[in-house]
């Protein structure tokens, strides 16, 4: 078995990553309002979406094994395996028998049999099979962005197991009538994905796949190749394996391929850089909190807002199910430093019906 690539030691906070993307940035010049050429990104089917996933897959790149096996496991008392633990990548369907997945490190294959280092609970690192979403529209809507004054010219690179993601991309950024043209890497090896990292004629270059530890993910060494690599491994939930880069003078966020945790990244990198490129101009509202928003420290949180008789009611934190998405009126980013908000507290979020 091959060594899945790692991600950094340390995970960048959420504000650094973002003001090392925005230096330097610039508006770019007024021009014509284009339809976009969304033709490789295939955005005319996205009936997946009404029960995605489809089956139990893993959520991240990761050792796919039994909670209940894994009882009294600690890095001080590590628990022998008897036999060689599955290695799954996000996406993959969840092996019989299996029914958490855990990070490469939680596992020890250094001797002659692998030793587990945690505990774990049924469920932990899976995506369970997704409930109906009954209108895929307000899942394309959640993508867009705000008023942008001139159009910036966005690259979006797919990387093969993307798909949805990219297609989600194209739509939103059609409708909204920004200069995107969509391109497909021909492999997820490295030195095809450098080959379509072409950042000659965009403004903002956005790759899809590939950003995570496995063994097949290698759009982040490509980045590297072709330009510089800003950050990789962000402290957001979700959407940790996300990177940013630059090729040349051109910006390059690499999302996740899974749907909400590369929404996550696009809600709070991308859609930044578009302001600051295009004079963008996103819509907010300040309402009390129904409930009370509770937040781990250390890691920046998204979280999905309803609307409730004039308050803001939590609908989901840290975590973006398609069918929450689809109900949500606003979103916020609690930050790192932060252990949430009492009810009451009046938090200013970005709204989602853009129409």
């Amino acid at each position: 078995m091959n060594t899945p690539q790692r991600l950094p030691a340390s995970l960048t906070p959420l504000d650094v990553a973002l003001a090392r993307l925005l230096r330097g940035i610039e508006a770019v010049a007024s021009g014509e309002r284009a339809s976009g050429d969304t033709a490789a990104c295939a955005v005319a089917g996205l009936d997946e979406l009404k029960a995605w996933p489809p089956r139990d897959i893993a959520a991240v790149d990761g050792w796919a094994l039994r909670a209940s096996d894994l009882v009294g496991a600690s890095s001080y008392t590590p628990l022998p395996l008897m036999k060689e633990p599955k290695w799954v990548e996000a996406g993959d369907s969840i092996p019989d028998g299996c029914d958490c997945v855990l990070d490469e490190d939680a596992v020890d294959r250094a001797g002659p049999m692998a030793q587990v280092l945690t505990e774990a609970i049924p469920g932990q690192g899976i995506r369970r099979k997704g409930g109906e979403v009954a209108d895929t529209r307000t899942i394309v809507d959640a993508w867009r962005p705000g008023d942008l004054r001139h159009s910036p010219r966005i690259r979006v690179v797919n990387i093969p197991a993307g798909d949805i993601t990219a297609k989600l991309i194209a739509r939103s950024l059609r409708a909204a009538r920004v200069d995107v043209v969509c391109v497909e890497a021909d492999a997820r090896d490295a030195a095809s994905i450098a080959k379509a990292l072409d950042a000659s004629a965009c403004d903002l270059l956005v790759a899809v796949g590939g950003s995570g530890v496995g063994r097949t993910d290698a759009t982040v060494l490509a980045l590297a190749e072709r330009g510089e690599v800003l950050a990789h491994g962000l402290a957001l939930q979700p959407g940790r394996t996300a990177a940013v880069g630059r090729i040349g003078s051109t910006t390059i966020v690499v999302l996740p391929g899974a749907p909400d945790q590369a929404l996550a990244v696009w809600w709070a990198l991308v859609l930044p850089v578009l302001d600051r490129l295009a004079g963008g101009q996103r819509q907010t509202a300040a309402r009390p909190l129904a409930q009370k928003i509770a937040s781990g420290v250390g890691i920046a949180e998204i979280v999905l807002l309803g609307e409730q008789e004039g308050a803001w009611v939590p609908l989901a934190v840290g975590d973006l199910p398609l069918t929450a998405i689809a109900r949500a009126a606003a979103w916020l980013v609690v930050p790192g430093d932060s252990e949430g908000y009492a009810a009451g507290t009046p938090v200013n979020a970005y709204l989602l019906d853009l129409r």
